[in-house]
């Protein structure tokens, strides 16, 4: 195994190292700039107009723990209990908002370029890529 032989193929490792650090900086420069947020939780629960429904997902955990208190080996308190958490888990991921903070133009296509070019070097760097001659012109 030679290290120098990127993916099983001849040359580019400094290719692919040059690749994975555009990536990785374009990626980072990207996700800086994301910023993120909680929602509300909405429902229109019988007719009774705009509120918020947090409170409802509440119930089946509460239940649960009860049960578990009150028998540890309780099979239906584990399942509300667990389905419980999932509903409130699945309810704050589904309620985020994302927002791309305010930059240039000149940033955006900085950080996309980094990420595209790495991406495309790293690619490149898989493929066989023939050795120079020593004694030819760059």
């Amino acid at each position: 195994m030679n290290i120098h032989n990127v993916g099983g193929t001849p040359g580019g490792l400094k290719t692919f190292l040059v690749g994975i650090i555009m990536v990785v900086v374009g990626g980072y420069l990207l996700l800086d700039h994301v910023q993120v947020h909680g929602g509300y939780w909405h429902s229109n629960w019988f007719g009774s107009g705009y509120g918020t429904s947090f409170g409802v997902t509440l119930i089946p955990l509460l239940f649960g723990i009860g049960l578990l208190f009150a028998n540890g080996k309780s099979i239906a308190g584990k399942v509300l209990t667990a389905g419980g958490a999932l509903v409130i888990l699945t309810g704050i991921i589904a309620n985020l908002e994302l927002h791309f903070r305010r930059t240039s133009l000149w940033n955006v296509l900085t950080m996309l370029i980094l990420i595209v070019g790495g991406i495309g070097l790293v690619v490149r760097s898989v493929m066989p890529m023939e050795p120079r001659a020593r004694n030819q012109p760059d």
